[in-house]
Formats: structure tokens, sequence, C-alpha cells
């Protein structure tokens, strides 16, 4: 995989969502993923969870605002979820196949990610050894997503691609980042 670049966009709702722009590049060397979010335009609509003295492995990340990419070997059912919360919380888990199985992923103890606040921006990047769940050879798919939470307290989500009725990163034919 080189350095690509993605728009995040919202599953369509009958409430527009909050005006802002998710973009990032993601790059894949060995088995090493980099991924870099960007969220600018009005971005104080967005609720940011304040950042935790206590950083850690947490559930429920997506209820508020929080950044997610899924991994799936190609062609296998299996994938992994990643859930990053700008307090510091995050959360890997593994599924046997489409939302089935979930359990913790344990290889992981800690992840890597780090964000920069600007007047009108925000930016997320991530780091992640694939090596404690994928070989360097074996070939992946990926899925993008944002959930925001916004000064309402409405949540909107945001993903490379919406195939389905309803907002579901979990879809595999939402893994468009091989």
């Amino acid at each position: 995989m080189k350095n690509q670049t993605f728009t995040l966009k919202p599953f369509p709702t009958q409430k527009p969502p909050p005006h802002l722009h998710i973009t990032g590049n993601i790059t894949r060397y060995g088995n090493q993923l980099s991924l870099r979010y960007q969220v600018s335009k009005d971005v104080k609509q967005v609720v940011i969870p304040p950042l935790s003295h206590t950083p850690g492995r947490k559930n429920q990340l997506w209820e508020n605002t929080c950044f997610e990419f899924f991994v799936g070997i190609k062609d296998a059912p299996e994938y992994w979820e990643f859930n990053l919360s700008p307090s510091g919380h995050w959360n890997v888990y593994h599924f046997d196949d489409y939302r089935q199985g979930m359990h913790p992923e344990t290889a992981f103890h800690v992840l890597p990610f780090s964000i920069e606040k600007q007047l009108d921006s925000f930016t997320f990047f991530v780091d992640v050894d694939l090596s404690k769940i994928i070989h360097k050879e074996q070939e992946i798919e990926i899925a993008i997503s944002t959930v925001i939470k916004d000064i309402s307290s409405d949540i909107t989500y945001w993903a490379l691609a919406h195939p389905g009725q309803e907002a579901d990163f979990h879809r595999r034919d939402s893994f468009i980042i091989s």
C-alpha cells in the first residue's frame, strides 16, 4: 500500500451533519500502519473528550467522538476494529466474521496516537504495528471511519463509503482501501 489520501463522508440523515471536512492519509510500510485524520471547518461544533490522566483500554468509545478503522485480511471473514478517543482511551476488537465472535484483541497493550488541536482544525495521528495480528505478506483491506458527537449531543457517522441502508462500519464492502 502506498500513501493514500482519503475523505470521509457523513451517513445521509434527515438532519444535516455538522459542517465538517474530514480528510487524511494512510500508509503501510511492511507491517507498520500509519493514519492521519484531519477534521476542519466548524470544529467548534465537535465535542472532543478531555484528555484522560490515565488513558487505556476502554469499551464503548463510539458513544462519543471517536476515530475508528477496520482491518481485514483479504478473502478472509475475520477483521479487527480499532477505536481511538481523543481522551487517550482506545480499544481493539477481533471479529471472526461480520459482527460475530467479538472479543478484545489482547495482542495490543497500548496504541500510540496523538491529537494536535489548532484554532480551526484538529489532527489525529496513529501508528500501529500490525505484526501482532497479521503477517506482512498478507494482503489487507481497510475501512476508515469516525464517529462525531456535536454540541447538541447528536451523533453522526463518517466513513469512506456507506453501502447499506444504515450506518454500519462493519460491512466488508466498506473496506475499500487495500
